[in-house]
């Protein structure tokens, strides 16, 4: 049961986020935006630290290994395998008209939704790992740690739904349309989430790679694309703010519950 509830919390956060498009008549006032953007980059990055690198390197260290040669590798793994997918998967970020990977005939929507879907899937991937952690039970990974990672990353889901949903409602897409898009754009996680528990749980020595990896792509997600769409604009400082608030808070729940 507190497995199921670790996996479905993000998927959560995105769901509620994507219904506020039947509660905001347009679409999210700029500097709120900017702001959500910092604050969710901010969670992903304590995230990162503290409920996976940290956990690598204890865990390393605590079979024998060198506590930052896995981190090391897993973390440039996790950033080359999501270049890899922002090269093969057409996707077009918000406020461009520039796409990205190869050329497609999809459209604008679906190449939107894409982008927002490929960078869950880290998130999914974290969560995964984390919770593959506390499954294999003798690792230095607890369930309120895991669940401490959910809970951070459903809060950071929870603005991405509403931008997402609001975006494609401006695009001209209906609510309900907008929302199911929304709400689909988070569904990548909790089915990342379970394959990462699956091939982690079958390599419990490979764990704190796996770890690392998923720390290193979503760093890869914060500098490619939520950083630069925070400052797209001006009110850099309101980015910047996010970014304090939700690093920690992240570090709060993952200190307090883990």
């Amino acid at each position: 049961m507190n497995i199921a509830l670790g996996i479905l919390l993000p998927f959560l956060g995105t769901t509620l986020g994507a219904a506020c498009v039947y509660l905001i008549k347009d679409k999210l006032n700029n500097k709120i935006e900017k702001f959500l953007l910092g604050f969710a980059s901010g969670v992903m990055i304590a995230a990162s630290v503290w409920s996976l690198l940290l956990p690598s390197m204890d865990m390393a260290q605590k079979e024998g290994t060198i506590s930052w040669l896995p981190a090391a590798i897993g973390f440039v793994l996790g950033v080359l395998f999501l270049l890899l997918l922002d090269k093969i998967i057409p996707h077009l970020h918000k406020d461009s008209t520039k796409e990205e990977g190869p050329h497609s005939s999809l459209s604008k929507i679906t190449k939107l939704v894409l982008a927002v879907t490929l960078h869950n899937i880290p998130e999914g991937m974290a969560v995964g790992v984390v919770l593959a952690g506390v499954i294999a039970s003798n690792t230095t990974v607890t369930l309120a740690g895991a669940i401490a990672l959910s809970i951070g990353i459903a809060i950071q889901n929870f603005p991405e739904g509403a931008i997402i949903s609001l975006l494609l409602k401006a695009e001209g897409k209906s609510k309900n349309k907008a929302f199911l898009y929304g709400v689909l754009s988070g569904i990548v996680e909790p089915i990342g989430a379970i394959i990462t528990i699956l091939l982690a749980s079958l390599i419990t020595p490979l764990l704190p790679y796996f770890l690392a990896f998923a720390a290193g792509a979503m760093i890869y997600v914060v500098i490619e694309e939520l950083i630069p769409d925070a400052k797209s604009t001006d009110h850099s400082n309101l980015t910047v703010i996010g970014v304090t608030f939700g690093f920690v808070l992240m570090m709060i729940l993952d200190v307090a519950l883990g």
